[in-house]
């Protein structure tokens, strides 16, 4: 493999890494490791806890396939290996 294949594959896992972060942050994080601590605060009338885990984190998710999918097009026009 090349420099650019090289330079192209560490730029797709690094962007990889960064969502996979946000959705693990998002889905076990807010929704299970700090619900108490979130849960103090009130969204809609509900726990910022609760919330998060039913519906909080769906939001951050579909964001976050738009921010993939922008992000992905961006890096292959970089290396020009866009459609």
């Amino acid at each position: 493999m090349n420099d650019t294949g090289k330079a192209y594959w560490s730029a797709v896992l690094g962007l990889l890494a960064k969502v996979l972060l946000i959705w693990f942050a998002v889905s076990f994080g807010a929704g299970i490791l700090f619900a108490d601590v979130l849960n103090g605060i009130s969204l809609g009338g509900y726990p910022l806890g609760f919330w998060f885990a039913q519906q909080g984190s769906i939001y951050v998710f579909i964001v976050l396939i738009f921010y993939y999918a922008k992000a992905m097009n961006r890096i292959d026009r970089k290396f020009d290996v866009h459609e």
